[in-house]
């Protein structure tokens, strides 16, 4: 008798079999233990046995089906019952290209109603990019769900610039000038989509007023060299975890890179030969930069003793199965973590990209060398560092007043 954890023993029928071998592969690289990969096999087995009960294939793999299909597992199986236990079957279907993408979190409230179709409305007729819409929805979240449906309840007709009015007035001043900023530009555009759907008779974007904004009246906030040390420290470099999230921290600091730049980093953006790493950030825009030895000495160290065996080409992965991508909201989150590890409260990753620069600054080097560094579009972005630079500033200070008359 073969153990039940034995993954060649899963037999396949029906529309998957073709796969079922590449799919043994594929959780294998992604790092999932044996009696885990055997586990995904028999779902995956069954889940083709259903479909070719009804005459479907891989294809037909909607979210509807696979709600079909639950609902039956659900009557013989007390595990592996929901939609996300089927992501990574899913994931291999569809980058192979025989199964359609599939929406894993559908509405389920009134609220997520409206904004899954607000989310639609951007990405199709305003062609914003998913990421940016998300954003957006996330910005108009509560005052979808304490206004348009409260009490999970349509209300989107009777909508009015006075409750628009009440909305802004209880929340505005309790957020920072950043995100009053963004509800108010989310919120506009959600009043738009509501207008040109017709769901309200006038159009009420004009309720929203202006948030008052400065140009460059705040300064970049950042972390002193011993408070950038102490994050490093907090790093346990005898593990494997602990070697990625330094070698994150490093990369963040020494290179100015953003989050998502490190997020998106791949092993072969790296050119051991020549010294260089390629960084892909903000508008597809593409840049080659050096690679001090302190930074490759360090991922180096993490890709040889902290980097799970995983068929992923992103330098950074997941510590646990599966060994997948690091999102940028991950790679924020690891600073956070050594800094709450080194006392130093809240720190996230973007603090280091201000260091860099701050650093960079008062070392000597002009502006248009840290707009080179920071990789900035123009002059604008990297002006504000002027505020940091105190070699430069302590040249224009004027003396302190001591005794004497004040003229």
């Amino acid at each position: 008798m073969h153990s039940a954890s034995d993954s060649s023993k899963v037999r396949f029928t029906g529309p998957l079999t073709p796969f079922a071998s590449g799919l043994s592969v594929e959780l294998a690289a992604l790092g999932y233990a044996i009696t885990s990969t055997a586990s995904q096999l028999r779902l995956a087995a069954h889940l083709s046995r259903w479909l070719g009960a009804r005459g479907l294939g891989a294809a037909d793999l909607t979210r509807p089906v696979l709600d079909r299909f639950l609902d039956a597992r659900r009557s013989t199986h007390t595990s592996l019952v929901s939609v996300r236990a089927l992501v990574p079957i899913l994931d291999y279907l569809r980058r192979i290209g025989v199964s359609p993408e599939v929406d894993f979190e559908p509405p389920s409230t009134a609220a997520d109603v409206v904004l899954d179709r607000f989310g639609c409305y951007l990405t199709g007729e305003r062609a914003l990019t998913v990421p940016v819409a998300r954003a957006y929805c996330h910005w108009v979240r509560p005052f979808v769900e304490e206004v348009l449906c409260a009490n999970d309840i349509d209300r989107v007709r009777g909508l009015t610039a006075g409750d628009v009015t009440r909305f802004l007035a209880a929340r505005l001043p309790n957020m920072s000038r950043k995100s009053a900023q963004m509800t108010a530009c989310a919120l506009r555009s959600l009043l738009r989509y509501l207008y040109s759907e017709a769901l309200v008779e006038v159009s009420l974007a004009d309720a929203v007023p202006a948030i008052a904004s400065w140009r460059l009246s705040g300064c970049p906030r950042a972390l002193p060299r011993a408070e950038i040390e102490a994050i490093r420290a907090a790093c346990d470099g005898s593990k494997p975890v602990g070697r990625r999230d330094l070698a994150v921290i490093v990369l963040l600091y020494r290179l100015g890179l953003r989050v998502s730049e490190a997020a998106a980093l791949r092993l072969e953006d790296i050119d051991w030969f020549d010294g260089s790493v390629t960084v892909r950030g903000k508008g597809n825009r593409s840049d080659r930069l050096p690679l001090p030895v302190d930074v490759g000495d360090v991922v180096v160290d993490y890709l040889r003793s902290g980097r799970p065996d995983t068929s992923a080409r992103t330098v950074f992965v997941r510590a646990r199965a599966p060994y997948t991508a690091l999102h940028s909201t991950s790679i924020s989150c690891i600073v956070a973590r050594a800094a709450q590890r080194a006392g130093l409260g809240t720190v996230h990753g973007h603090r280091l990209r201000h260091s860099t620069a701050t650093d960079t600054l008062n070392a000597g080097a002009s502006l248009d060398e840290v707009a080179q560094l920071m990789r900035h579009t123009g002059p604008g972005a990297t002006s504000i560092y002027a505020k940091t630079d105190q070699r430069r500033l302590a040249r224009i200070a004027r003396p302190w007043p001591t005794t004497g008359a004040v003229s």
